[in-house]
């Protein structure tokens, strides 16, 4: 019994120091020129759907919930931002070559039809971000007429 207290106390106070640990969370300034939906003539619905379910990672566009304030939930979800935008990031999109934007919207259209994104962790706590089957075609049409 004894030993079990221990352990809870010691993940208690593992918690509580965590709280401390550092997110960056810095967002650069967004140029509207560069980014991806600028300069497209695009459906208002489709941009939206881009927006909702896309860009809370692979912009500077992040809109971080209350419970993106707690370690190790912090952590978890800075580290997905993070790898998001090193990937691809909508808000730098005019920034990239023509060989990058083609090899991104090839990307895009791969994952998208193998429903890899949104991610089904992405999709618990933000609804507007999934797809749906007529959605997802959609989009992958969208990307398809993009490149």
């Amino acid at each position: 019994m004894i030993r079990k207290k221990k352990i809870a106390i010691g993940l208690f106070l593992l918690f509580v120091i965590l709280q401390f640990y550092p997110i960056n969370r810095e967002v650069p300034t967004v140029k509207p020129s560069l980014d991806f939906l600028s300069g497209l003539e695009i459906d208002r619905n489709m941009a939206k759907q881009i927006k909702a379910s896309c860009y809370d990672c692979h912009s500077h566009e992040t809109i971080y919930p209350w419970y993106a304030q707690i370690a190790p939930l912090s952590i978890w979800i800075q580290g997905h931002v993070d790898n998001g935008k090193k990937k691809l990031n909508f808000s730098e999109w005019g920034s990239y070559s023509i060989n990058q934007k083609r090899h991104h919207l090839e990307d895009c259209i791969e994952i998208v039809e193998k429903k890899w994104m949104p991610l089904k962790s992405y999709m618990w706590l933000h609804p507007e971000g999934k797809l749906e089957e007529t959605e997802r075609e959609e989009m992958i049409n969208f990307f398809k007429s993009s490149l």
